[in-house]
């Protein structure tokens, strides 16, 4: 998968995460890809790493369940670290 398709699958996951998770999240559409990118990145790491699959092929269910997985785990935990005292 090019650059550019992983940009587009990490917008998409992210925009996805952004969706499934209940509350209200802080930042716009370059949160919403940069949440995404790292989601897909660590959901196709852990995939690899627990023989899944990885992030390889963009039209492939198990990329988008790993890109989506990955985004709402890092979405997770910058709510955690962001959120107010």
């Amino acid at each position: 998968m090019g650059f550019l398709g992983f940009l587009l699958l990490g917008l998409i996951a992210g925009a996805i995460a952004r969706a499934i998770m209940p509350g209200a999240q802080k930042g716009g559409w370059l949160v919403t890809l940069l949440i995404g990118v790292v989601g897909a990145l660590l959901g196709g790491w852990l995939g690899s790493l627990l023989g899944l699959g990885s992030v390889n092929d963009f039209f492939s269910i198990g990329t988008w369940l790993l890109a989506i997985g990955g985004s709402l785990l890092v979405l997770l935990l910058w709510g955690l670290v962001s959120r107010k005292r």
